[in-house]
């Protein structure tokens, strides 16, 4: 089943477009000096771990939040210039959706969508449909779980027919199905024309969905670009391999070309930094010096790896000190105090 039916984005420019968005409350500096660019169709992440900015730079996209610096424009837009209609194609939802709780689901949204002017009940059928609701969107939603709730958000956010979705954490609560189910209903806008803009701190849901990503730590743009782009910069996975005999290990692995191993406890297993080409032929040597291999599992992925470099300052090596993080020439700057 399609989704709803967006309309063109205006003039071929970017629907969204922050130069500069700086918000402080106090003398915490929420975002500082945030530029970002989201073209048409496009799943961006908005990646970032808690405090990161993410929700205060998508409340300013919803104009809950008012910038102390910098410019927004929506669909070229800007809130001083458009007024309300600013939000004309824009539908979503920041931190948790809200809803009716002694009415069903299904109520909920015909509610919303008479409130807005839509035609429900035809498009309220739909949407039940399209984000998996099925046979419980007749029930009430205080009986709903939160992953139930995001379902339902999902569905009161394409009343509109958007052409901008901001979904902030969409899969909280979600169990594999759903963020399955969602996923592919997130990527089905976008074929359809839809753009969306994706919080999260969840880099598998990040890969499985986006086409471009913007890393946020404590307020700053620390790398966009890309899905693409930042797999050319991630590092090697992390693995984890327990062995018959560890210091063997460490020996072997120490003469093979594309290898990092180390160990972190006396007891733990050895932390091995290769690519799968140079793993499978760390597996092999250890095969012929002696050595068994009795576990191997997937520690970190590339791009996590590069995620907790940005925003922890880990490098390269997995046992290396916390160091400075620069993405693609948008490395932090130095945050000043504000003078009010």
């Amino acid at each position: 089943m399609r989704s709803p039916e967006p309309s063109p984005a205006a003039g071929g420019r970017p629907v969204v477009e922050a130069a500069g968005v700086t918000k402080w409350y106090g003398e915490t500096t929420a975002l500082d000096r945030v530029d970002l660019v989201i073209d048409a169709g496009t799943v961006h992440g908005l990646l970032g771990p808690n405090g990161a900015g993410k929700t205060t730079l998508l409340s300013a996209l919803f104009g809950l939040v008012l910038p102390d610096e910098g410019e927004l424009r929506l669909f070229g837009r800007t809130r001083a210039t458009a007024g309300a209609a600013w939000l004309d194609g824009v539908g979503g939802f920041v931190e948790a959706p809200r809803f009716y709780p002694y009415l069903s689901g299904r109520a909920n949204l015909e509610v919303l969508s008479a409130l807005d002017g839509g035609d429900a009940p035809s498009l309220v059928d739909h949407l039940v449909d399209l984000v998996g609701l099925g046979s419980d969107g007749d029930r009430k939603v205080r009986g709903y779980s939160l992953g139930m709730r995001q379902r339902l958000g999902l569905a009161a956010a394409l009343l509109r027919r958007p052409r901008l979705l901001i979904l902030d954490e969409p899969t909280n609560g979600m169990d594999p199905a759903g963020i399955r189910d969602l996923t592919a209903a997130l990527r089905r806008l976008a074929e359809d024309g839809v753009t969306v803009i994706l919080s999260s701190h969840d880099m598998h849901q990040v890969e499985a969905v986006c086409d471009a990503v913007t890393v946020l730590h404590r307020g700053t743009t620390v790398w966009s670009g890309s899905l693409d782009a930042m797999r050319g910069e991630a590092p090697d996975p992390v693995w984890q391999l327990r062995t018959s005999d560890d210091a063997a290990a460490l020996a072997v692995a120490g003469r093979r070309a594309g290898v990092d191993a180390l160990r972190h406890d006396q007891d733990g297993p050895l932390a091995v930094m290769a690519g799968q080409a140079a793993l499978d032929d760390l597996v092999v040597e250890l095969g012929r010096a002696g050595v068994a291999v009795r576990a191997l599992v997937l520690d970190t992925t590339p791009l996590q790896s590069f995620f907790f470099h940005l925003t922890e300052g880990r490098g390269a090596d997995p046992g290396a000190a916390p160091a400075a993080a620069t993405g693609t020439g948008l490395g932090p700057r130095r945050r000043a105090v504000p003078s009010r």
